[in-house]
C-alpha cells in the first residue's frame, strides 16, 4: 500500500509555483483574477474615497486650458460639457458590472463581446492611457519643482515617477490609506484659488465668458471647434477603467447596504467626471486669469496659474503651497495610473507569454515607459496625442457599453461577465470587430479623408459605429462566439454558493468559485491563473465534456 501511494506521489504532475510576489496578495490585489468575496473588506464608502482620490489629477486643468485658448469659452466649454455627459452614460452600466461581478475593465472587456486574446488589444489601449496620463501628471510635478526648488525638468521627472512607487507596489491597502489622507490637503488646494479670485475679483468670472481665446477662434459658438475640443475631452473616457479598478473591491450588494453600494458606484464610477469637468472649465478660468502674466506657454502649465491666483491670498507662502498641492495631487493620481497601467500589462503579458511574475513587476515597466515620455516632451503635443487617441478609446468603450446595455438585456450576449480561458472563444467578432472597425473609420475621418465636419466630430463617430455594430454582428453571428462551451460549474441557473472555494489542481491554493474552471487536462477544478498560464493544454477543455471538480466545497471561514 505504501509503494502503491509513493508511485502515485512520483507520477503526478508537480504543482506549479508562482514568484513570491505573484504570490502575495496583499500586492498582487487579485490580478488577473476575480476579486475574492474575502477580500473585499472595505465599506462602501472606503472603496468610493479610494477610487475618487484617484481624480486629484490637474493634467484636467491643462486640458481644459488647451481647449478654451484653442476654441474660446464657448465652444470649449460646451464641447466640456458635452464629453461629461457622454463619458457618464457609458461609464455607468461599466462601473456596475465591475463592481457587482467583482473583475476589472480587462476580464469585463473579455467577457463583454471581445474574447480570450481579442481583449488583449484593449489591454494595450487601456495601458497605453494610464501610460500617457501618467507622463502628462509626471511633466505637471517636474515643472512645480522646477518652479519652486529649482531642480531642473529631467531629473524633476525622474523625481515625480519614483515618488510614487512605494505606494503602487504595496497595493490597495496602502493605496486607500493614502487616498484617505491626503483628500482633506487636497480639497482644501483645490478649492482655494477659485475662492480668492471670486472674493478679490468676481468680475473676471463674467470677463472669461467673453473670451474668444489665443488663436483667433473668437467668443462665439464654432461647430468644428466645438467638436474637437470634445475630441480631446473624450480622451478621459478610459478613465472609467481606473475607477472600476477599485470599485471591483466593492462588497456585495445586499439588501442592508444597497443604498450606499449604490451611491458609491455612482459617484466613484461615472460621477468621477462630474468633478472632472469642473477642473477643465476651472483649468481653464485660472488659464485665462494668468495669460497676461506668465504666457500663453506658461498659463497651460498648471502649477503657474495656480500660483498667481493664490498669490494675494498667500503671499510669501504661496509658492510653497502651490507646489505641495501640485505634489499631492500629482501623487494621488499617478499611484492610480501605475496602480491600473500594472493589471493592464501584466494581463497583456501573462496571456501573450504565459508567464505572471507579479504584479509589481509590471509597475515598473509602466512608469518606465511614462518617464520615457516625459524626457522627450509629451506635454508639449497634449492635444494631439489626446484627439488621436480618443478615437480608440472610444470605441472601445463603446463597445463594451452596447453589449452591456443592448446585447445582455436582448438576450444576444450572456447575462453574466465570463472572463475565464475556459470558457471563451480567442476572439469574439461582436465586440472586437466593432472596436477594430468603429476605430479605423474614426482614425481616417481625424486625418481628414472625410472633410473638415467629421474630422471634428471623429470620436463621436467611433462612439456612433460601435454603439450600432454590437447588436447588428451580434444578431448575425447569433452570440455564438461568446461562449466555446457553457460553464457548467458557476454558471447561471447553478445551484452554488459562490463563495466557496476549491483546490485549483494546478497549484494547490484555495479560490472562490467564480474564479475556477473544471480542467479536462488536470480532471479537476483549476483557477484562472493558473489557467491562463498553462501553455501545454491546447484548450482542450473546449473539446472535452465537463469535468466535475471532484472535490467537496468549503465555506470560506
Amino acid at each position: 500500500m505504501t509503494e502503491t501511494l509513493s508511485n502515485a506521489a512520483e507520477s503526478a504532475p508537480p504543482k506549479r509555483r508562482y514568484a513570491p510576489l505573484a504570490a502575495n496578495e496583499n500586492r498582487e490585489d487579485y490580478s488577473l483574477r476575480f476579486a475574492a468575496h474575502s477580500f473585499r473588506k472595505w465599506s462602501p464608502f472606503v472603496v468610493a474615497t479610494t477610487a475618487l482620490g484617484g481624480i486629484a489629477y490637474l493634467a484636467d486643468f491643462a486640458i481644459g486650458a488647451s481647449i478654451v485658448l484653442s476654441y474660446g469659452f464657448t465652444s470649449g466649454v460646451l464641447a466640456i460639457l458635452a464629453a461629461a455627459v457622454v463619458i457618464f452614460v457609458t461609464g455607468v452600466p461599466i462601473a456596475a458590472a465591475c463592481a457587482k461581478s467583482g473583475v476589472d475593465m480587462d476580464l469585463l472587456t473579455r467577457g463583454a463581446g471581445f474574447g480570450y486574446f481579442g481583449s488583449t488589444l484593449t489591454s494595450l489601449v487601456y495601458a497605453s492611457f494610464t501610460v500617457i496620463f501618467f507622463s502628462l501628471e509626471g511633466s505637471i510635478m517636474g515643472q512645480a519643482f522646477e518652479l519652486a526648488l529649482g531642480i531642473p525638468l529631467p531629473i524633476g521627472y525622474l523625481l515625480a515617477t519614483l515618488i510614487v512607487l512605494p505606494f503602487a507596489l504595496y497595493g490597495m491597502g496602502a493605496v486607500a490609506k493614502m487616498q484617505t489622507w491626503t483628500q482633506p490637503l487636497w480639497i482644501a488646494g483645490l478649492v482655494l484659488p477659485f475662492v480668492v479670485v471670486l472674493v478679490r475679483e468676481p468680475g473676471k468670472f463674467a470677463e472669461f465668458t467673453h473670451f474668444g481665446g489665443t488663436e483667433g477662434a473668437g467668443a462665439g459658438f464654432s461647430a468644428i471647434g466645438f467638436g474637437f475640443g470634445m475630441g480631446v475631452a473624450l480622451s478621459l473616457i478610459g478613465q472609467i477603467g481606473e475607477q472600476a479598478d477599485y470599485l471591483r473591491f466593492m462588497p456585495e450588494k445586499t439588501a442592508e447596504n444597497k443604498r450606499p453600494w449604490w451611491a458609491a458606484v455612482l459617484a466613484a464610477g461615472p460621477g468621477w467626471v462630474i468633478l472632472g469637468a469642473a477642473k477643465q472649465i476651472g483649468g481653464a478660468l485660472l488659464a485665462f486669469l494668468a495669460l497676461g502674466v506668465v504666457g500663453k506657454t506658461h498659463a497651460l502649465e498648471p502649477i503657474a496659474p495656480y500660483l498667481e491666483a493664490v498669490k494675494p491670498a498667500l503671499g510669501p507662502v504661496a509658492l510653497t503651497f502651490a507646489a505641495l498641492f501640485v505634489v499631492v495631487s500629482q501623487i494621488k493620481i499617478n499611484t492610480t495610473n501605475a496602480y491600473s497601467g500594472s493589471l493592464s500589462f501584466a494581463n497583456f503579458f501573462s496571456r501573450v507569454l504565459h508567464k505572471h511574475p507579479g504584479r509589481v513587476w509590471y509597475v515598473l515597466v509602466n512608469c518606465g515607459i511614462a518617464l520615457a515620455l516625459m524626457e522627450f516632451g509629451a506635454f508639449g503635443f497634449l492635444n494631439k496625442i489626446l484627439g488621436f487617441y480618443s478615437n480608440v478609446a472610444i470605441a472601445w468603450i463603446g463597445a463594451v457599453c452596447a453589449d452591456l446595455v443592448i446585447a445582455k438585456p436582448l438576450g444576444l450576449s450572456p447575462r453574466y461577465i465570463e472572463f475565464k480561458r475556459a470558457y471563451l472563444h480567442k476572439i469574439n467578432p461582436v465586440g472586437f470587430g466593432s472596436m477594430v472597425v468603429a476605430s479605423a473609420v474614426s482614425i481616417v475621418a481625424y486625418f481628414g479623408a472625410f472633410g473638415p465636419f467629421l474630422a471634428a466630430f471623429s470620436p463621436l463617430l467611433a462612439l456612433v459605429i460601435a454603439v450600432v455594430l454590437v447588436p447588428v454582428l451580434a444578431v448575425a453571428t447569433r452570440g455564438r462566439y461568446y461562449l466555446a462551451r457553457p460553464n457548467t460549474v458557476a454558471g447561471p441557473g447553478t445551484d452554488v454558493d459562490l463563495r466557496a472555494t476549491h483546490t485549483c489542481s494546478a497549484c494547490g491554493d484555495p479560490y472562490e468559485l467564480p474564479d475556477v474552471a473544471d480542467c479536462a487536462k488536470q480532471d479537476g477544478p483549476i483557477c484562472s491563473l493558473c489557467c491562463t498560464l498553462d501553455n501545454t493544454c491546447h484548450d482542450v477543455c473546449q473539446t472535452t465534456g465537463p469535468v466535475a471538480l471532484g472535490l467537496p466545497a468549503v465555506r470560506t471561514p
